[in-house]
């Protein structure tokens, strides 16, 4: 099996999910945001491409104002910043949409994305489910990723509940979900990080639903 070749893309780590309404609440913010710091200093160091997303909903929008302060990229994400990477502003949830991503990273060979950043319950969710439309494998490192809390009408779910639940529903098929501390031993052995798939997931789910 040959090595995957990979891009790293960061997900909206921009300061608008570090305060606020939709500040990320699991993991927290404190504890994801060194390990995006360790995924980027270990793609920086392999020469792997990165992508910098930032989400915008125009000007004098509630959130995502790209005339706010909280637009930006956090500055640790700033600080680690090479003038290779390939910077992207996005209107919807997805990476890829409306967007020159996927056409960039095929110029780049790339067939195998690793996803971090913000949030595990929107672009993290969107940007895989579409990355298999497109032909790339896809990877989420769920500690270099992050939820809030959710309510609505149809109910109430804790961002623990909501990380998860998402975690172990991308891993079943349409990612394959580790650690960083995973992806950066794979990143090593030039291996891909290891996932599950849809009847493994289900077998599992179904024994350990009779033994509850």
């Amino acid at each position: 099996m040959t090595a995957p070749r990979r891009a790293l893309i960061l997900i909206d780590v921009q300061l608008t999910y570090f305060d606020g309404p939709l500040e990320i609440q699991y993991p927290t913010h404190s504890d994801s945001l060194p390990e995006i710091l360790r995924a980027i200093d270990a793609a920086n160091a392999a020469g792997i491409p990165v992508v910098a997303v930032q989400h915008t909903m125009g000007e004098g929008a509630p959130v995502f104002d790209a005339t706010t302060a909280a637009f930006a990229l956090h500055p640790e994400i700033e600080a680690h910043r090479k003038g290779a990477w390939k910077s992207v502003v996005k209107e919807y949830s997805s990476v890829y949409a409306h967007t020159d991503v996927a056409t960039w990273l095929r110029e780049q060979d790339v067939d195998t994305v690793t996803l971090v950043g913000h949030m595990t319950n929107n672009c993290i969710l969107a940007s895989a489910v579409e990355g298999e439309g497109l032909g790339f494998t896809t990877e989420v490192l769920r500690d270099a990723t992050g939820a809030i809390h959710l309510a609505n009408e149809a109910g109430s779910v804790t961002a623990e509940t909501v990380h998860t639940t998402l975690m172990t529903l991308l891993n079943s098929n349409f990612a394959a979900v580790g650690s960083t501390a995973a992806w950066l031993e794979a990143l090593s052995s030039g291996e891909a990080l290891s996932g599950s798939d849809l009847v493994s997931s289900a077998i599992q789910g179904a024994q350990e639903a009779q033994t509850a």
